[in-house]
């Protein structure tokens, strides 16, 4: 599933393609939503935004697009009314003049007037949204000693959107190893400095896999690794999706385990319990 950091890049491309400009036709393949198309063919799209892992299209005439890609969806910008050849299912298209906006795959999607975001249930549960450069490390060390939060697992409470928006798998297993804790922990068993430590991390790695396409290791590791002609997916991460390879600190052969049906990496002499 992609991360917040993914959804924010695809929300850039899409509203670089289509903010500021007149949707002249909108699609929907869900019959529910196309009484919709007539509402938002002909307005301006005044904005797109991240919401955590979702998407928000937002129109001058007050209405909205909110979808979720969740495992399968897939946006595309292509010349205006032009498709790419694929067994993929087209779920909403947006057609400017010059530009078009596809999206495949995804079943999670609905439209909302201004005063209805409030109150959505995904929207309004979400938690701090990361890649919000407002959202600070004081903010962050509040919600790790919140009473809802400081007695869960990281394992399970970095996957939760409503305590921190835009973390997902990949992220929790990175933040997990750079901040030096074991999965089994949680936050109560942490002291201030290892909570603060793993704010700043959070915060660090969510906003440096957003400006690097996805990596999370050390940049100047990432680039040496490059320069010696290592794949991109074997030097993108720390630990994550890297079972059995030589952990880059020590060289402890990196673990795999299972939580709640989710894989997690992490180095069993750099993350002592």
């Amino acid at each position: 599933m992609p991360e917040g950091p993914e959804i924010r890049r695809a929300a850039d491309e899409i509203g670089e393609a289509l903010a500021g400009q007149v949707a002249r036709e909108v699609f929907f393949a869900f019959e529910e939503l196309k009484p919709y198309e007539a509402t938002l063919s002909g307005a301006k799209v005044a904005a797109v935004e991240s919401k955590g892992k979702a998407i928000l299209i937002r129109f001058a005439n007050g209405w909205n697009i909110y979808s979720h890609n969740q495992l399968y969806g897939k946006w595309l910008i292509r010349p205006a009314h032009t498709y790419p050849n694929t067994n993929r299912q087209l779920r909403l298209a947006i057609h400017n003049q010059d530009k078009s906006a596809l999206l495949y795959s995804a079943s999670d999607i609905e439209v909302l007037r201004d005063d209805e975001l409030c109150s959505h249930p995904f929207l309004s549960k979400l938690g701090p949204d990361l890649l919000d450069e407002s959202v600070t490390v004081e903010q962050v060390i509040d919600r790790f000693m919140h009473k809802n939060y400081y007695r869960r697992k990281f394992t399970s409470l970095l996957l939760d959107q409503q305590f921190l928006a835009g973390l997902g798998n990949y992220l929790r297993s990175e933040v997990m190893f750079v901040g030096r804790l074991h999965p089994s922990l949680k936050p109560v068993d942490c002291s201030p400095q290892q909570i603060r430590r793993l704010a700043e991390v959070v915060l660090k790695l969510a906003r440096q896999s957003y400006h690097t396409h996805g990596i999370t290791t050390d940049l100047e590791l990432a680039d040496r690794l490059r320069r010696e002609g290592v794949p991109f997916a074997d030097y993108r991460f720390w630990v994550f999706n890297r079972a059995e390879e030589p952990c880059y600190v020590c060289g402890t052969p990196i673990i795999k385990e299972e939580s709640g049906g989710r894989r997690f990496y992490f180095c069993p002499s750099c993350q002592k319990g």
